[in-house]
């Protein structure tokens, strides 16, 4: 069990199979990024809940999946990854996906941001869905 990787839940509940499993694959993934990963705490709400993060720490009026915050002060990284249980359900039915895979899909993105990927431009954004992609098979095999 991940002692490094954390789930906790805020007002909503990830209904996902293997959490364990999970955690230890976000530890593979720093690995194989070459990044240190002294903790990752995810913590899993609701639309409503991260709105409120959302507007507080960045000014943003929107919903989104997911805010990442890096924390750490060394090399080895420490954060808090807060993920909206309601937007991986709307996406994963709007993109006509199972719901674990994107609940994977949002949690590995967290864990590439913090291993320097971003997602703003065009050309960053398609390295991030394929690395999510890669990651996402790795996982299943």
């Amino acid at each position: 069990m991940s002692k490094k990787v954390t789930f906790n839940y805020a007002d909503a509940k990830l209904n996902l199979s293997d959490k364990n499993r999970v955690k230890e694959f976000v530890e593979t993934i720093f690995k194989k990024e070459r990044r240190k990963l002294e903790a990752i705490n995810y913590v899993f709400c609701s639309d409503e809940f991260l709105l409120t993060i959302n507007k507080e720490h960045l000014q943003h009026d929107y919903y989104t999946d997911i805010i990442t915050f890096d924390l750490s002060e060394t090399s080895e990284i420490v954060a808090e990854v807060y993920i909206s249980v309601d937007r991986i359900k709307d996406n994963a039915k709007q993109l006509k996906t199972p719901f674990n895979e994107e609940a994977l899909r949002v949690i590995f993105h967290g864990a590439l941001h913090l291993c320097g990927y971003k997602d703003k431009k065009k050309e960053e954004v398609q390295l991030m869905r394929s690395k999510e992609d890669y990651y996402i098979n790795l996982y299943s095999r």
